[in-house]
């Protein structure tokens, strides 16, 4: 993580994006896609300039040697890169779901293996694991779902979730909370070998994708949706369906590589929403909201990468121009952990979003990073 250094402690936010007439989150519960909410959420910040693309979520890994196979042998995941800097003792794995039957004959680690990482439409899940510390018996990472922890988790979609959690227990796979637990059923969320938490989630129709399991969310909880919500969309990420539990209400957002650009999701029921969100081959953003954080100044949510807290790190996107895009995120007021020229790494930022999130900001076809590169085959 050598990235960040000559980083700076997320700001107080300089700017508050609140909506005037109806509180947000009754607007919301009450129609969910209205065209008002939607012109609101639109005209609050000018979009990102660059055409960003939401590229990879990061975990941090104990063991690369349990990891790895967990998300590739049992998952089904391909590694699509890897980064190394034995410099500075960290190593970086890129895995994403690929259509099934699809080949991939790139060696990761080599530069034709960056030029593919660094220009993909769709979402990998960045794994970073930090040399030795799978011999040291003390070292666990934070999964999450503590209080005020803000990761919740990462998912998959499957055809049949009951038949999913059976093959997964045989693999050795343990639960918390299996298909017919808990209130919500027919959904389940496994463990990985570091304990985050893997949501399990049924398509809305079989058969219609090949893969077994498809990588298809990662979920952060938010303070105020009326600031993280237009943050997002500026970011060209569109919701597909919101839904209000009483208690708590859940935004599914989607990167622009990711959704039909002929639909128009405002004007679909909330089923036919919930059944195009179901039927997407990449993931999905899930930002959840537990109503009533918004009204309490003091109320903030761990976001990964708090000393004794470090599990989940950040999300990530591409853009064509870092410097361009960052001027852009500037104006939205929430800071930047890392500036285009701070640290050793130029050309690369780490932006905060309204709740503190580390959002990568990473030029599309990559940049000089300095790893340590595998030879071509």
């Amino acid at each position: 993580e050598h990235f960040l250094e000559n980083t700076n402690p997320a700001p107080t936010p300089t700017q508050s994006i609140r909506l005037t007439s109806q509180s947000f989150q009754t607007e919301v519960a009450k129609s969910l896609f209205s065209t008002s909410m939607a012109q609101k959420m639109a005209s609050a910040f000018a979009k990102v300039a660059g055409r960003p693309t939401w590229q990879q979520s990061m975990l941090r890994i104990k063991d690369p040697k349990k990891s790895i196979p967990f998300y590739t042998d049992i998952m089904g995941m391909t590694i699509i890169d890897t980064l190394d800097f034995p410099q500075w003792n960290f190593k970086l794995w890129f895995l994403t779901t690929l259509p099934k039957g699809e080949t991939y004959d790139l060696t990761p680690g080599t530069k034709e293996a960056h030029d593919y990482m660094w220009s993909i439409e769709g979402t990998a899940l960045e794994l970073t694991w930090n040399y030795g510390t799978e011999k040291d018996p003390s070292k666990k990472y934070h999964p999450g779902n503590q209080e005020k922890d803000g990761f919740g988790h990462i998912a998959f979609n499957t055809d049949d979730v009951y038949a999913a959690t059976d093959k997964l227990e045989k693999a050795g796979v343990t639960f918390k909370k299996k298909p017919d637990e808990g209130r919500m059923k027919g959904l389940a969320f496994a463990y990985d070998p570091d304990g985050y938490w893997v949501e399990i989630c049924k398509r809305g129709e079989a058969n219609k994708i090949p893969n077994y399991f498809n990588f298809s969310q990662t979920m952060m909880r938010i303070k105020d949706p009326s600031k993280s919500i237009p943050f997002y969309e500026a970011f060209g990420m569109t919701v597909v369906l919101a839904k209000d539990y009483g208690s708590f209400s859940n935004y599914f957002l989607a990167s622009s590589s990711n959704v039909d650009s002929n639909v128009d999701y405002s004007s679909l029921s909330d089923d036919e929403r919930k059944a195009k969100l179901s039927m997407m081959f990449g993931p999905i953003l899930e930002l959840t909201h537990n109503h009533g954080t918004e009204k309490d100044d003091d109320f903030k949510h761990n976001n990964g990468n708090e000393d004794g807290r470090e599990g989940f790190g950040h999300i990530g996107f591409l853009v064509d121009d870092v410097y361009a895009a960052c001027d852009k995120i500037r104006e939205m007021g929430y800071g930047f952990r890392k500036e285009p020229d701070g640290g050793s790494m130029k050309g690369l930022a780490f932006a905060y979003d309204p709740d503190g999130y580390s959002l990568e900001i990473i030029k599309r076809g990559g940049i000089e990073f300095g790893d340590k590169r595998v030879e071509s085959s």
